[in-house]
């Protein structure tokens, strides 16, 4: 049980962290890349507020529909840019699965859901929610993990553009932001293997 409890704050922790740097993304980025910071961002925190150990913070019932609907718009409006081509393509599809999987895990986590799987993660991680659609979406941020971090090798000196005086704001740095990548796909897995 306590074991549970600690690595439910660490996933908090990690979530939320990962969130901020988006925020810090968002400022410093322009355009296409302010857009993804913000759904990243979006995403962290609401992932942190969803980890958080029920036998600490136990949310009420309609807390769940509350991120069932947050997450909801944001899988339309991912839609919605999603219908372009080319790389913002792909990345707006894959905000629209990891919205469409919060709103999948709030629905199987809220009281009377699919399993009331919240109640099962602070009493044991009760299996709930679809097999098949969670074993689908294991598969897939798995695989996004790995192409993600695999993109994390080393990038060529002098490929990345440097701010005034030679540095680069924190905001800025592609290495990190692949970084928060893998590690909010890490976080989707921990929390589809909790349904």
């Amino acid at each position: 049980m306590h074991g549970q409890v600690m690595s439910g704050w660490l996933l908090v922790a990690l979530c939320a962290a990962t969130g901020a740097y988006c925020l810090l993304r968002l400022r410093s980025g322009r355009g296409e890349h302010r857009e993804g910071a913000a759904g990243e961002a979006l995403m962290g925190f609401g992932m942190a507020a969803m980890a958080v150990p029920a036998a600490v913070l136990a949310p009420p019932g309609w807390g769940w529909m509350l991120y069932a609907a947050v997450f909801g718009a944001a899988a339309l409006r991912a839609l919605w840019q999603a219908r372009g081509s080319g790389a913002v393509h792909g990345h707006h599809a894959h905000h629209l699965v990891g919205s469409l999987a919060m709103v999948y895990m709030a629905l199987v986590m809220a009281p009377g859901g699919a399993s009331s799987a919240h109640a099962g993660h602070a009493a044991g991680y009760a299996a709930g929610g679809v097999p098949l659609l969670t074993g689908a979406l294991l598969l897939y941020y798995a695989a996004y993990v790995l192409r993600s971090g695999v993109r994390l090798m080393p990038v060529a000196a002098g490929a990345v553009e440097a701010g005034p005086g030679g540095r680069m704001a924190w905001g800025a740095r592609p290495e990190l932001a692949l970084a928060c990548q893998v590690s909010m796909g890490i976080g989707m897995i921990a929390m589809l293997l909790t349904l």
